[in-house]
């Protein structure tokens, strides 16, 4: 991982009979504080590289080992869901779990697994009353881990995009409530609207990856990207109004050949993406940057006006992946990370306070771990 973009960890693919309907579950009645004093909650600040100073206060190293990525915040904001890949916790590909980042230690215990049912998982996301979560899973194509394509010596970064991943809603115990999609297509990439009424993924049910809004409980379902090109990794914005996405819009015949061509086979290649905002219905889309290379993995800042993002448009060699923030204008562009390593997945807190990202600091043998930083303005 520490050497080219072609050794990333599949875990980067994402941007996720009788049932419950999600909006009916009772919310978790435990209260728990989320404040720790500093002296015993941060251990990372020798991690913390100068430039990354302006804005984190402290450093937390929450995983140890393995493949962890896609942490995303409870709406109480005490919990997080997150997809990781680790050997010392016995599964063999991504698989979803949930913890509570200011009491659990994952340094010395497994956390709450939810997917039980075998396959590979990803794009985890609570509902309204934290006591549910949504994630796409491969378990009803077969319980076994689906393959990996190979990696060509020289060759091209690619992307599976596993048409036997559906969305399903969870229990924090791991007994399935509701299968929200029923497509012989890739359904993945499901975040949930703070509003607590819509759900955007992306699927290939037309032939293309583009990006889809649902009700909460599956129903109503509307496409609202058109465009040709990979749609992926969307978010609504705080207040629900929009929503932030990365896009790859292949223009040249010989470009368009080769995503075509790629898609049939049920592949992608994520190494030209930029980043779009539009209203939640899809219309009044714009591109926010045009920097070149792979930016994705974007975030709103709480305040609806900036947002964070992972990009490699710095580097010759199509590494390192690095935090930046820009404007929602496209303006305003501000490095926030600076290691020669992989720094990705950055997701906010609700309230601000803190950024969860994954990142190859401080490990060995190209682990990605959680990382949880303090945040200052």
């Amino acid at each position: 991982m520490k050497q080219n973009i072609v050794l990333l960890p599949l875990i980067a693919l994402l941007g996720c009979g009788s049932s419950t309907d999600p909006q009916t579950t009772d919310t978790p009645k435990a209260e728990v504080s989320t404040q720790i004093p500093d002296s015993l909650f941060w251990n990372a600040d020798s991690l913390i590289d100068p430039i990354e100073r302006k804005h984190f206060e402290h450093l937390r190293q929450i995983t140890f080992g393995g493949d962890n990525a896609e942490a995303y915040w409870s709406f109480n904001g005490k919990m997080l869901s997150f997809q990781a890949t680790v050997p010392a916790w016995g599964e063999e590909c991504d698989q979803i779990y949930v913890f509570n980042p200011f009491t659990d230690d994952l340094k010395n215990n497994k956390p709450q697994q939810i997917s039980l049912s075998g396959g590979r998982t990803t794009c985890s996301y609570f509902l309204p009353g934290d006591s549910l979560v949504l994630y796409a899973s491969t378990h009803l194509g077969d319980t076994a881990c689906p393959p990996v394509p190979p990696h060509v010596p020289g060759g091209k970064y690619i992307w599976p995009i596993y048409p036997s991943f559906d969305i399903f809603v969870s229990d924090l115990k791991g007994n399935i409530r509701k299968r929200l999609t029923d497509s012989p297509s890739y359904d993945a990439e499901a975040t949930v609207s703070p509003k607590g009424d819509r759900i955007v993924f992306t699927s290939t049910r037309n032939g293309d990856l583009d990006l889809y809004t649902m009700n909460i409980d599956g129903s109503d379902v509307k496409q609202v990207t058109h465009e040709l090109g990979y749609d992926g990794g969307a978010f609504f914005s705080p207040d629900g109004s929009k929503l932030l996405w990365r896009a790859s819009r292949p223009k040249t015949p010989e470009a368009v050949k080769e995503y075509k061509d790629l898609l049939a086979i049920n592949q992608v290649q994520p190494t030209n993406m930029e980043l779009f905002i539009a209203n939640a219905d899809g219309s009044d889309a714009k591109q926010i940057t045009n920097l070149g290379q792979a930016n994705w993995a974007p975030y709103w800042h709480p305040d609806g006006k900036h947002v964070v993002f992972a990009s490699n448009h710095k580097s010759e060699r199509g590494f390192p992946f690095t935090l930046f923030m820009i404007d929602t204008d496209g303006n305003g562009l501000e490095q926030l990370t600076e290691t020669d390593m992989f720094d990705a997945f950055p997701v906010f807190s609700k309230d601000g306070k803190y950024l969860m990202f994954s990142s190859n600091r401080g490990g060995v043998n190209r682990e990605t771990n959680l990382f949880m930083a303090k945040w200052k303005e």
